[in-house]
C-alpha cells in the first residue's frame, strides 16, 4: 500500500483529502480499540471528490490515519510527552497539541489515549520520512504546476467534521456544526470574495454555512495559501450527517446529492477566476 496517491490535473484547481486515509500500518500499534480510531478519520471524503479527475482537477490523497501521522500539523507541532527519549527538533505547544492532536496523536476526539508505550524518537522520524514529506511534496507539486499554468491556483483542503464537537476535537467541545465550515484563516491563506462566493454558492443549495468557526484552517492552507501571489487555499469542512451514518460509518442515500452539489461546486470553480471575484 502506499502512503499517498495522486493524479495530476490540467485546470487551477487542486484538491487534497489529507484525513481520509484508512490504512493502519503494522508500526502503529494503538492502545485502543480500531472502532474508536476510525471514528476520527474523514470516512468517505475520498468518494465524495472521486469526480476530480474527469474535470482536469488535481488530486492528492492520504492512504495512512490522520491518527498515525497527521498531515495537517507543522512538523513542529509535536508532543515530546509522547516519547521515551528528548525529540531533537524544535517544538511548539499550540492548541492541537494541547488537546492531543498534535502531528502523532496522543488523544482521541473523545479524550481516549491512543497509546499505553513510548515511542521511540526514530518511529516519529519514519513516520514523518513515510507520509508528511510526501504529501507535502504532492500538495506543493501540484499547487505550483497550476499556478505556472494558470498564473493562480484555487486550492481546496478537504474535510469533514462530526455533527456535534466532541471533548477532544476543537476548543468548542459540544458545539453542533453547520453543514458547512469554509475557512481560509480569517482572508490570510484565500481571497475572502473567493471564500464568499464559496459559502454563497452552498448557502443558495439551501445548505447551512458557517465561514472560519470553529475551522479555520490549518497547515495545509496556511503552508500553501499566499493570495496576494495568485495562490488561494481554503479549507472545506462537510458535516458527517450529511452523507453518512457516524456510529456505523455507512454512507447514507443523501451522500448521491451531496457529491452533485460538491461536483457543480468544483466545476464552478474550474471556471471561475479569483482575480475577477
Amino acid at each position: 500500500m502506499r502512503y499517498v496517491s495522486s493524479s495530476p490535473g490540467t485546470t487551477a484547481v487542486v484538491l487534497d483529502s489529507p484525513h481520509s486515509g484508512t490504512w493502519y500500518p503494522d508500526d502503529f500499534r494503538p492502545a485502543c480499540d480500531l472502532t474508536v480510531l476510525r471514528r476520527a478519520e474523514d470516512t468517505h471524503v475520498e468518494k465524495l471528490y472521486d469526480f476530480a479527475p474527469a474535470l482536469g482537477v488535481a488530486w492528492i490523497e492520504a492512504h495512512f490515519p490522520r491518527s498515525y501521522l497527521d498531515a495537517n500539523r507543522a512538523l513542529s507541532e509535536f508532543d515530546p510527552e509522547l516519547l521515551d527519549e528528548p525529540w531533537p527538533h524544535p517544538v511548539e505547544a499550540g492548541s492541537k497539541v494541547r488537546l492531543g492532536k498534535g502531528l502523532v496523536w496522543r488523544l482521541t476526539d473523545e479524550g481516549v489515549p491512543i497509546y499505553d508505550r513510548k515511542l521511540s524518537a526514530a518511529e516519529v522520524s519514519q513516520r514523518i520520512e513515510r507520509c508528511w514529506r510526501p504529501y507535502h511534496a504532492a500538495v506543493a507539486q501540484a499547487i505550483d504546476q497550476a499556478h505556472a499554468a494558470h498564473g493562480y491556483v484555487i486550492h481546496i483542503n478537504c474535510h469533514s467534521m462530526p455533527s456535534v464537537s466532541a471533548s477532544h476535537a476543537t476548543e468548542f467541545p459540544g458545539l453542533v456544526h453547520a453543514d458547512f465550515v469554509v475557512g481560509d484563516r480569517d482572508g490570510t491563506s484565500a481571497a475572502p470574495a473567493l471564500t464568499r462566493w464559496i459559502a454563497e454558492f452552498l448557502r443558495a443549495r439551501g445548505y447551512a454555512v458557517d465561514v472560519n468557526h470553529p475551522y479555520k484552517g490549518v497547515e495545509l492552507v496556511r503552508r500553501y495559501g499566499d493570495p496576494a501571489h495568485g495562490r488561494h487555499s481554503v479549507q472545506l469542512e462537510i458535516n458527517r450527517r450529511l452523507y453518512m451514518d457516524e456510529q456505523s460509518l455507512a454512507l447514507l442515500p443523501g451522500h448521491a446529492r451531496l457529491k452533485q452539489v460538491l461536483k457543480d461546486l468544483v466545476a464552478g470553480l474550474v471556471g471561475l477566476d479569483p482575480r475577477a471575484c
